[in-house]
């Protein structure tokens, strides 16, 4: 048996409102993923932070933002981020190896000591 019209509107009408509460259900799904991404992203680089600098963990809130804009939050860093994103600085590297080498300093070897930084 054909439908009519009306019937062929109704069935579309139930299909878009379908797809609708399809769509919310998928938004939903997508900011609780990207809210559980950012909760990880915070807590690994957190974690490495305090891993790096275990004397921060005693700061409170407003010390620690204190710490922030007096270190991380400087042209010199700035600068080190925009070599990092520009892809010019390797990310193999060790962190004090990057930071003699973003500070344009020399590294030559030492018998005795390993590796040491001139400058």
């Amino acid at each position: 048996m054909a439908k009519t019209k009306t019937e062929k509107i109704a069935d579309i009408q139930a299909q878009i409102e379908q797809l609708k509460n399809q769509e919310k259900r998928l938004m939903q799904q997508q900011k609780e993923q990207e809210r559980k991404d950012r909760t990880k992203r915070l807590c690994k680089r957190m974690g490495l932070l305090e891993s790096m600098l275990p004397d921060t963990i005693p700061l409170t809130e407003e010390q620690f933002k204190i710490f922030l804009e007096r270190t991380i939050i400087t042209e010199h860093s700035r600068h080190i981020l925009t070599e990092i994103q520009a892809g010019h600085i390797n990310p193999i590297l060790s962190n004090t190896a990057g930071t003699a080498q973003s500070n344009g300093a020399e590294r030559e070897q030492d018998g005795d000591n390993g590796a040491r930084v001139t400058g």
